[in-house]
């Protein structure tokens, strides 16, 4: 073993210089050092050549204590998740609350889990064969080891139903739980809505929220420097009372601080079905509850209920920003004659919104429409509660959300947040401590409304993560209104953007993974910073804004602080662009806002809507290869229409071989040869997406393929059936 090491350790020296020799220490200590809970002989099968690129991804960092905690794919090494990563989570947040809180003989924390369950669905690990010890490995089993972690130091854990192995907790709840409970933190084991393959964790504090800097600077210091393992049998822990169930009220009263909240904002009728999907999450216990509480008629599809595996989900993607992944639900829509779709992500925390149109038609509203919409119910709506108070967003969320609470009057804004719920959390504490917030000061009970642009929402000052369940039920009482008055929500969104302004919004990604899409990141930000542009889709910029700036933002406070201020934003007169990258995902992210310039357009109703988004797609597409640039790429038309989860190389893989290959075998095909097409492009692109069917990402690359075709081609019967696949649902 020794000879394959040195090996190895050469082998990522040579190709990865000085993050190959990091990359070779750590792979070096977990592999004869006293590292907790490594598998040294599964290791040991992965030093061969072969599996270099994947060692380094593997050690070359920890996995990455980010906007949202660690997340990350399931598997061998310091930055993947396994036993070994979360027990050195756990073990470091122990350590950190008996420093943190000296006088308590027993601190106690919440435990949550949420659904997922490990299977190589990417088939990574195939060369270890099917019996590996992480195949199985889930959010669950995660979380029970955390609890034994919390026992061995002492540290209460409740946990939901202990006995029962496919228990679930979503993150809003957990918030909640700790609040009611005054424990001093918890932890939840979830990566949100991302692949099948993934988890993570996720720490909160004693008020139920996230840290932010310098705190969750000294948490992670403590996780690094975590090194020896205190750790309780299970079952012993149990009898000890170190692990404890969550009292059964606390569920119930969750739901009561809605349906109070709710009130008679509209009563729910039974002869309009509302059709929710958890996505395969725990949201079924939390919207699901709520929704038919308040007297709504729920209907959730069969197969849509908890599944680690997310498998009847498009592109095994559950996650309420991408509109594929409610398809299905939206097809079970049609036969249950409802005009709405609500969504919410694994962990229950994110809010998704279709909208049925007259003319059969379904609508996305992006997560900047959906707070729009919902600031506008309770503030400006004629109709509405008429509410004031504090609204909140990030600052790369929706500028209208903000100009809503401004017309309404008496409510205060911060508009000018981070990235991530944390940081709107802090604004509640500051307020609760202090009665102010920088130059705000109201109370945090005033609160009407706190969002981001990725569909999160807060509408209750009790929790301090973003919950669906707020979302949704405001969604549904407004939908039965509008659908009685022969309405949708999206007539409702263009009355606001005709009263409001115009206003218009596109987030978009690039998916860089590994090594190289780390350096990629690197290289897009230093070359914005170092060398800014002047213009960016077209329009002049006019002032740059660097958040890495401490004499317009203070100074840097730590390590985790220098991540989230990691963001450029880049101003024009009609255009804001917004770049950072993800802290929790392989993404560079970027984000255009359309302002209203102050011309009367004289657009009204859809075309108003239809010439925004124009607008704001002609920019975000314009955004993409302009930061593509710097590290050399491009993308034409088609391949810009791949959904934003696949990653670039995929992409560029499309354009340069998948896209002239196709043109080639339609033309010399034969009119019945439409199967073997697919049949090949299914074959050609199965990597696309992570174990799942990726045909679908394919059809509008492959619409706007056809249109730019010969026209003798494009009159054939193949290419008039191959149009007809690509154009349909």
């Amino acid at each position: 073993m020794q000879k394959r090491l040195q090996a190895i350790s050469q082998a990522l020296i040579r190709r990865y210089g000085s993050r190959g020799r990091r990359a070779a220490e750590n792979l070096r200590h977990w592999l004869t050092g006293d590292v907790v809970l490594v598998d040294k002989q599964v290791l040991e099968r992965h030093l061969s050549e072969e599996h270099l690129d994947l060692l380094f991804d593997a050690f070359w960092q920890p996995l990455p204590f980010g906007t949202g905690g660690r997340r990350g794919q399931v598997g061998y090494g310091y930055n993947r998740m396994n036993e070994t990563t979360v027990a050195m989570t756990v073990q470091g947040h122990c350590d950190y609350l008996r420093e943190a809180f000296p006088s308590l003989d027993r601190p106690s924390v919440v435990v949550a889990n949420d659904v997922r369950v490990f299977h190589d669905i990417g088939g990574v690990y195939g060369f270890l064969g099917s019996d590996h010890p992480l195949l199985g490995a889930s959010s669950r089993s995660f979380a029970v080891l955390a609890c034994e972690i919390y026992a061995g130091n002492g540290v209460i854990a409740y946990l939901e139903s202990p006995d029962d192995p496919q228990a679930l907790l979503s993150t809003p709840e957990l918030s909640f739980a700790i609040a009611e409970l005054g424990t001093q933190g918890g932890v939840i084991l979830s990566a949100s809505h991302n692949p099948p393959d993934d988890n993570g964790i996720k720490v909160y504090d004693q008020y139920g929220s996230q840290p932010i800097a310098p705190d969750d600077q000294h948490l992670l210091d403590k996780m690094r420097n975590a090194a020896s393992l205190r750790r309780m049998p299970f079952r012993q822990a149990l009898a000890a009372g170190l692990i404890r169930p969550l009292p059964e009220h606390l569920h119930q009263r969750y739901l009561e601080s809605y349906v109070a909240l709710y009130g008679d904002f509209f009563t729910p009728r039974d002869d309009m079905p509302i059709v929710y999907t958890p996505l395969c999450g725990c949201g079924g216990s939390t919207v699901g509850h709520l929704l038919r509480r308040l007297g709504f008629p729920v209907r959730i599809p069969h197969d849509q209920h908890p599944d680690g595996r997310f498998t009847p989900i498009p592109f095994r993607a559950p996650n309420p920003e991408v509109p594929e992944s409610t398809a299905p639900a939206k097809a079970f829509a049609d036969q249950q004659g409802s005009g709405i779709v609500l969504s919410s992500d694994p962990d229950a925390d994110r809010v998704g919104l279709e909208v049925k149109l007259s003319d059969g038609s379904w609508y996305h509203m992006d997560g900047n429409q959906i707070a729009s919409i919902i600031a506008y119910a309770l503030m400006l709506d004629p109709q509405g509660p008429g509410r004031k108070g504090l609204v909140m967003e990030t600052l790369v969320t929706t500028r209208l959300v903000g100009e809503i609470a401004r017309r309404r009057g008496e409510s205060p804004v911060v508009d000018d947040l981070r990235v991530g719920f944390k940081y709107m959390a802090d604004v509640m504490k500051s307020l609760r401590r202090t009665g102010h917030f920088r130059d705000t000061y109201c109370s945090p009970d005033q609160l009407v409304l706190a969002t981001e642009e990725s569909h999160g929402v807060i509408v209750i000052p009790t929790i301090l993560d973003k919950d669906a369940t707020g979302a949704c039920m405001f969604l549904a009482g407004l939908y039965q209104r509008l659908r009685a008055q022969g309405r949708t929500l999206l007539d409702y969104y263009v009355d606001i953007l005709e009263d409001i302004g115009g206003y218009a919004t596109t987030n978009r990604s690039i998916m860089l993974r590994g090594a190289e899409g780390l350096k990629q990141k690197d290289q897009i930000m230093e070359s914005l910073r170092s060398n800014p542009p002047t213009t960016l889709a077209g329009h002049e910029i006019q002032r740059v804004v660097d958040h890495w700036d401490e004499d317009l933002f203070g100074p840097l406070l730590s390590e985790t602080d220098r991540l989230p201020r990691n963001l450029l934003v880049f101003y024009s007169p009609r255009l804001v662009v917004a770049v950072r990258p993800s802290g929790t995902e392989p993404k560079q992210k970027f984000y255009c806002h359309i302002l209203p310039d102050g011309s009367a357009s004289g657009l009204k109703g859809q075309e108003l809507l239809d010439s925004l988004r124009r607008e704001a797609d002609k920019a975000g597409n314009a955004v993409y290869n302009e930061l593509l640039a710097i590290i050399g790429k491009h993308l034409d038309e088609p391949a810009l229409l791949m959904p934003d989860i696949v990653e670039l190389h995929h992409k560029l893989d499309f354009q340069e071989n998948i896209a002239p290959e196709l043109l080639e075998r339609v033309s010399s095909g034969e009119p019945d040869q439409l199967e073997q097409i697919l049949d090949w492009l299914g074959r050609r692109s199965s990597g696309m997406l992570s174990g799942a069917d990726a045909l679908p990402a394919l059809k509008k690359p492959i619409l706007c393929l056809v249109q730019d075709w010969p026209a003798e081609l494009r009159a054939s019967a193949l290419c008039r059936a191959l149009r007809d696949w690509a154009s349909s649902r």
